[in-house]
């Protein structure tokens, strides 16, 4: 089996998003050591964002494309086999702003790719990223799941459209939410996180 776990948040050790995947990808590994996980920290190695460039290379002679771009259009080669060869995603995604971290966005623009996780078929979509688990170790500061803050929720409301679009259908929250609101709500809002990674995992092995 294996796994492929995304940091995206330009925090480091004060993030909540890395402070859940670490603990979801330690308990994990305690019940399927034998799991291979690639694993990317979007801070630390940054994708760069899609360029004119870097689009217009598929569409030109490889004579004419730039050492700098083939090695960019192979980074998105790779991603793209590291997200197809796994069977489950992990993503550490935290609210930026109502949406996801630009690094985070970086990265989905080089795997939504026509032809390789997502084709058309008779005009409709048929995603090609299927037989995949993905869980999402969401953090915000504030709460958005109230009908009056629902329509500020850019974050995982797009993730799950966009998962869905290239066939991944099969996902699962793991909120942190009012992490800004005060200290004990972000005490037992976290604790709820934990708990809800334990009830997931033991279901997965259910």
């Amino acid at each position: 089996m294996k796994l492929l776990a995304i940091d995206s948040s330009i925090l480091t050790n004060t993030s909540v998003s890395r402070q859940l995947t670490r603990s979801f990808l330690s308990r994990w590994q305690k019940i399927y050591p034998e799991t291979e996980v690639v694993y990317r920290d979007l801070h630390a190695q940054p994708i760069n964002h899609l360029s004119q460039k870097i689009l217009a290379a598929n569409s030109v002679p490889s004579t004419q494309i730039s050492a700098e771009i083939r090695e960019e259009m192979n980074l998105s080669m790779q991603l793209i086999s590291e997200l197809l060869s796994a069977s489950v995603l992990v993503i550490g995604a935290p609210m930026y702003n109502f949406s996801i971290p630009s690094q985070l966005k970086s990265w989905i623009d080089r795997i939504v790719v026509a032809g390789k996780t997502f084709k058309y078929v008779d005009g409709k979509v048929q995603g090609l990223a299927t037989g995949k688990r993905a869980y999402i170790l969401s953090s915000r500061g504030g709460f958005y799941n109230a009908e009056l803050a629902l329509y500020l929720d850019h974050q995982e409301r797009y993730l799950t459209s966009i998962l869905n679009f290239i066939g991944i259908s099969d996902i699962a929250f793991i909120r942190a939410e009012g992490m800004n609101v005060g200290e004990e709500i972000r005490t037992q809002s976290l604790h709820q996180a934990e708990a809800k990674i334990q009830q997931l995992l033991q279901f997965q092995m259910a």
